[in-house]
């Protein structure tokens, strides 16, 4: 399990690394917000994604059973089939579409949610240079 320092709030962000280790960020709910968000602070970007997308994501998985590739990408670019990723813009999701908010930053789920999930001990997170997989905890 990730040792996420902080309590995930704006005050007190979780600060994370993307799956791959190649990125730290900071992460935080912001309940407030409509819809209620989950925010990730890349630098100086901020992505937003509905957060009921940890339980969701978390469900997901348990009804999956097992493995599942991350696979993520751009929102400009097509999500491999079967991934986290996919998941997260398929129409099939409890949302009907995007967990992303803000049009242009709504890919990248399966970089920045996954971290968050696992701090919060919903799932277990591969930590490899490429190709990682999450499942259920």
């Amino acid at each position: 399990m990730s040792s996420a320092k902080g309590k995930g709030t704006r005050e007190d962000p979780w600060v994370l690394t993307t799956p791959s280790g190649g990125s730290s960020f900071t992460a935080y709910r912001d309940e407030g917000s409509d819809p209620p968000a989950l925010v990730a602070m890349v630098g100086k970007t901020e992505v937003r994604y509905q957060l009921r997308c940890l339980d969701d994501l978390s469900t997901m998985l348990t009804q999956h059973g097992d493995w599942m590739p991350l696979g993520s990408t751009d929102e400009q670019k097509p999500a491999a089939e079967g991934t986290v990723e996919a998941w997260a813009r398929s129409p099939e999701n409890p949302v009907g579409g995007w967990y992303g908010l803000k049009k242009g930053l709504r890919g990248r789920f399966a970089n920045y949610v996954p971290p968050v999930t696992e701090a919060l001990g919903l799932a277990e997170v591969e930590h490899q240079p490429k190709n990682n997989r999450m499942r259920t905890t």
